[in-house]
């Protein structure tokens, strides 16, 4: 392929090249249509090519493509005003980026600058992001040891264990992050009662409470914010992913007198709150929020993880089903790699975590029809994979 002569060895590729999107479905260049439950990783969150989202970029681009933000403008006034009416309690103030791990990197130094303190506490198995500061919180060490010495005063404390979490939180400790469901490593659900004892530990000692909503957020787990099923909420929230239905953008929502604590000049972007995105951006909250997509969530979710159980109990290969809402993992007994290429053979995308897990993170607007053919697919698949292991 082209693409690898000039991009390199950086990226895990399949044979496959998407020409065009609609919903949850996409179409390669010889016209193939497929399933789309890798989901760009979580981006097409409200569905490729949302008419929405569509509509809203054409119009923009007519008017402007970009605005710094040393300059006012509308679009992005818009953009902020509605996503501070869908935004946890207390999450007042926005800033504007273009990633998860730049909102991210915003996060670290808005609590370290508030608190004055150097300590960071990261969960094992966390996933942030992988530039100089977001990788510093992110646990897997095949992503870190070639980059070190990285961050100094950061722990990682077992994700679910509060008793190892609160002899990590010390007078020094600027924040505790953490994903409320934890996505890279393999969709690992936060326990009940887990959240709300963290965020006791922080108000206790003084620290601040970050969650990476980044892929579990903006309705994936049928329920706006994946921390709503713990009724918590953080002092930071980062956000990226589907925020603007597939263009590039990321937000760190934060309390208002933590961000007081930034001077000008401290902390900027120069494409944060592009007008393009945020124009996009409004367009995905309506979606969001008026077209019934969080519930839809919720709903597909329900069946898609009914149907997988009975897989479960028909394939042994399958050892557990984790997750809420459109975001699931199917962890599998062996390494996952021929059911990925089997499902593109089969005209279905898969996503993977590690070797031997299935991650599903489709579009919120897949339908009841789309996931009973995915779970077809699935199962004839299964049985192909489970007579080449005699299992």
């Amino acid at each position: 392929m082209t693409e690898d002569q000039f991009m390199g060895n950086i990226y895990q590729r399949f044979p496959v090249t998407i020409e065009r999107g609609l919903g949850a479905h996409v179409w390669d260049i010889n016209n193939k249509e497929y399933i789309d439950c890798m989901g760009g990783y979580g981006v097409a969150l409200v569905g490729h090519c949302n008419p929405r989202v569509v509509k809203a970029i054409k119009a923009q681009i007519e008017k402007i493509i970009t605005v710094h933000s040393s300059l006012y403008n509308k679009t992005r006034e818009e953009f902020l005003e509605n996503l501070i009416k869908i935004a946890p309690k207390g999450l007042d103030q926005i800033y504007l980026n273009n990633s998860g791990t730049e909102a991210v990197e915003a996060a670290i130094k808005f609590a370290r600058k508030f608190t004055g303190r150097k300590g960071m506490v990261a969960m094992n198995g966390s996933y942030h992001g992988k530039s100089f500061g977001s990788l510093s919180v992110t646990f897997n060490p095949k992503y870190r040891k070639s980059f070190e010495p990285l961050l100094g005063d950061v722990t990682f404390s077992p994700f679910g264990d509060i008793e190892a979490l609160r002899k990590s939180v010390t007078s020094d400790t600027a924040f505790v992050i953490l994903e409320p469901i934890q996505g890279e490593s393999g969709i690992h659900v936060a326990p009940d009662g887990f959240l709300q004892e963290v965020r006791k530990i922080c108000n206790e000692k003084g620290a601040l409470l970050i969650f990476d909503e980044i892929q579990a957020g903006l309705g994936r787990t049928g329920k706006l914010w994946a921390s709503q099923h713990w009724e918590t909420v953080p002092d930071i929230m980062c956000l990226a992913k589907g925020i603007a239905g597939g263009v590039p953008m990321g937000a760190t929502l934060v309390r208002s007198e933590i961000l007081a604590t930034i001077s000008k000049g401290e902390q900027s972007s120069t494409f944060g709150g592009n007008p393009l995105s945020c124009a996009a951006g409004i367009a995905t909250i309506q979606a969001l929020t008026e077209d019934g997509l969080v519930v839809n969530a919720e709903k597909m979710g329900k069946i898609f993880r009914e149907g997988l159980e009975r897989l479960q109990e028909k394939h042994k290969i399958i050892r557990e089903i984790r997750g809420k809402g459109l975001m699931i993992g199917v962890e599998m007994k062996f390494d996952v790699k021929d059911i990925l290429y089997d499902g593109i053979a089969n005209n279905l995308l898969l996503l993977y975590s590690g070797k031997n897990i299935l991650r599903l993170l489709p579009p919120l607007v897949i339908s009841e029809s789309d996931i009973n053919k995915t779970l077809e697919t699935l199962d004839n698949i299964l049985t192909k994979e489970e007579q080449r292991r005699n299992v």
